[in-house]
């Protein structure tokens, strides 16, 4: 019997977004293990558009050196199960879920197949698809850092980079642990973050966190733009310094304090396993992890190039779009369509 086929935006070479094109592929088969999930909303990071663009080089020495591995991008998504592997349990066909690919990529397509334990949750009854999708990796990595920090009850955090995708679900986060949080973004965020619960908004555009009569149990930095050595005098005793995007300096005092104590700096990825998922799932249905989305543009346009390509700063520029995440349609194509929210880089959304 031949394979069916699916709508997949698939890129065979390195470079600038033309190099996305909308295609037919293969429909993957799920495995003993796996779940085959039709895509009804998905996301492009700036995690995805490094691996496009091969930016670091080094990229390529994971991923391909001359051309991608992995030929479709995307590493998060939201839909209803299609089919299941014969030793699947915890799935049934019509279920709703939403979660990740981990290390592997390939949601930019009408369908995946994801394994059962893997990061795979069912999606809570009142939030949509496309809600979900954008909340699998970056409160994910989040809840992943905050856990190791042991927040509680009027212990205070500061989140640097808190308008990002890790950063609005690190403000969610602390709060619900009880802490008191205090984000630090531009002018353009302030009224989106105080909604999100945070107790303190410093716009950095207007005054440096560093310089504020302030301390904290932890500092956890989400977009590299500070370090331990900057922000150590700003950290309690017992204090903690979470990073999401080490400075190179980072890992010198990470492996410091390994080896011989004193304050903690944590970095590296997160696990990606569905305990950690399960735990994003409770606190959706409770509300008190929402997800930020800002517009939408349809994936197909040009060829799928055109929605990564037009609707953040132009390459080159510091601040590629954050999060873009898309909704389904019923039409038989893959209509995809993305919305957008730029980094916080001083970017105005038009």
């Amino acid at each position: 019997m031949k394979t069916p086929n699916m709508k997949a935006i698939v890129y065979k070479s390195y470079g600038a977004p033309e190099v996305l094109q909308l295609t037919e592929v293969a429909r993957p088969t799920p495995k003993d293990n796996e779940v085959l999930i039709r895509i009804h909303a998905t996301t492009v990071t700036s995690g995805d558009i490094r691996l496009r663009k091969a930016d670091p080089f080094a990229v390529r020495f994971l991923f391909g050196l001359f051309s991608p591995k992995l030929q479709i991008l995307g590493h998060e998504a939201a839909g209803v199960v299609e089919a299941v592997g014969s030793k699947v349990t915890r799935f049934r066909t019509g279920d709703r879920v939403f979660g990740s690919t981990g290390l592997g990529s390939g949601t930019y397509a009408e369908y995946i197949c994801l394994p059962e334990d893997g990061a795979l949750v069912t999606t809570p009854t009142q939030v949509s698809d496309e809600e979900a999708a954008t909340l699998a990796v970056g409160a994910l990595t989040a809840l992943h850092f905050l856990k190791q920090a042991k927040l509680s009850a009027g212990k205070r955090i500061l989140v640097h980079g808190a308008s990002g995708s890790i950063g609005t679900a690190a403000v969610q986060i602390a709060k619900s642990m009880g802490a008191h949080v205090t984000a630090v973004c531009s002018t353009a965020n302030v009224a989106l973050l105080r909604s999100l619960g945070a107790d303190r908004v410093i716009d950095y555009t207007k005054e440096d966190f560093l310089t504020v009569d302030a301390t904290y149990d932890a500092i956890f930095s989400t977009v590299g733009r500070t370090s331990y050595a900057q922000s150590k005098a700003l950290l309690n005793k017992g204090g903690v310094f979470l990073t999401s995007f080490a400075a190179p300096s980072d890992f010198v005092h990470m492996l410091g304090s390994k080896l011989f104590g004193g304050t903690r700096v944590i970095g590296g990825g997160a696990p990606d396993g569905s305990a950690d998922l399960e735990h994003i799932r409770s606190l959706m249905d409770a509300g008190q992890l929402k997800a930020v989305i800002d517009r939408s543009y349809p994936l197909a346009a040009n060829g799928g190039s055109a929605p990564v390509r037009g609707a953040g700063p132009q390459e080159g520029q510091r601040g590629d779009p954050r999060r873009r995440v898309g909704d389904h349609t019923a039409a038989p194509l893959l209509t995809m369509r993305l919305r957008i929210l730029l980094k916080d880089s001083g970017v105005t959304p038009r």
